[in-house]
């Protein structure tokens, strides 16, 4: 039985990786009702929070039924990082999680996020400072290292581990590397096989079938995956993982009704959470990905695109579901 701190997690647990514009709540729901054990918000800026900056206190809602629910954090300044840690534990998520991975240049470039693997000590430091702002578990996601030749996660898990961190999700791909090639996870599967890691180590990278997540698991010992691209327009990934690891073959794919209420529960959870308006036109940018590889979608993919009439929407996403699709035109 997989543990962080007094969170249970299952024998072989399935996390939603936290993702910029992607892992909000109405997404979390879709993913939650498909099997994710363990979720995680969008990252949050520290100094946002102090700031109390509306976009940044938006991304401390959680829910019940997300429940376990870890808030991320990311920052370049220490003080500033305890602050933040104590003001998102006041809205008792499960557990706080630090960003030590985000290579995108808006974070890292002002030495938050991916950036902090070039100053260990500084890591240690602003996750001792994190861990002595709060009453919760405090966990890590970070990658390799920041280079080739700078691939040091051995000793930040190993250090990490020793200040008090509660388990720690490491991407197998370096910063400068950012999404591109590979994921290698030969060095995953050392700092899990380390006789001095006691702490749950979870894979992040590439995981985008059962079969593969299996195979991870299987190779290098892991207590758990993470998963976050794959499961955009895709949030069955979770229970097919699930599935294949309990009966060893594959689920069926959703039917075009899955896809659909999926989609469904999707659009009315932004509706709701954010407002009508704001809910539809965030909601744009997934239509593709439910509905990916579906034939003569175009025309359809763009009245859903273009239409700010939620139940104009509605109706477009029943036709969907019993095969009428728009007309392609010439």
């Amino acid at each position: 039985m997989v543990k962080i701190g007094d969170i249970l997690l299952g024998e072989f647990p399935l996390l939603l990786a936290p993702m910029e514009d992607v892992s909000d709540p109405p997404f979390r729901a879709v993913c939650k009702a498909n099997g994710a054990d363990l979720m995680y918000t969008e990252f949050i800026s520290s100094e946002g929070l102090i700031r109390d900056a509306a976009k940044s206190r938006k991304k401390l809602d959680i829910f019940e039924y997300e429940r376990p629910i870890g808030i991320q954090l990311f920052g370049s300044d220490i003080d500033s990082m305890h602050e933040a840690a104590r003001i998102a534990s006041i809205v008792q998520p499960d557990l706080i999680d630090i960003n030590y991975g985000c290579p995108v240049k808006a974070v890292a470039c002002k030495g938050a996020g991916a950036a902090l693997l070039q100053d260990i000590p500084k890591m240690v430091a602003m996750t001792k400072a994190v861990i002595d702002s709060t009453h919760l578990p405090v966990t890590v996601k970070t990658r390799l290292g920041w280079d080739e030749s700078t691939k040091n996660i051995e000793e930040v898990a190993e250090r990490l581990q020793d200040i008090g961190i509660k388990a720690l999700s490491i991407h197998g791909r370096t910063r400068v590397q950012l999404y591109k090639g590979e994921a290698d996870w030969t060095l995953i599967g050392k700092v899990k096989n380390n006789q001095r890691i006691q702490i749950p180590i979870f894979g992040n990278g590439d995981v985008d079938s059962p079969e593969k997540a299996l195979e991870l698991k299987n190779r290098y010992g892991v207590d758990g995956v993470m998963i976050g691209r794959a499961s955009i327009g895709n949030p069955w990934i979770f229970r097919e993982i699930k599935h294949f690891a309990k009966f060893g073959t594959p689920l069926e794919p959703p039917t075009v009704k899955e896809r659909v209420n999926a989609c469904k529960q999707h659009l009315m959870e932004s509706v709701k959470w954010k407002n009508p308006k704001q809910g539809i036109l965030e909601m744009r940018r997934h239509y593709s990905n439910y509905f990916k590889g579906f034939p003569n979608f175009k025309e359809t993919r763009m009245k859903l695109v273009l239409s700010e009439d939620l139940e104009e929407i509605l109706l477009i996403l029943n036709r969907i579901e019993v095969g009428q699709f728009e007309p392609e035109i010439a």
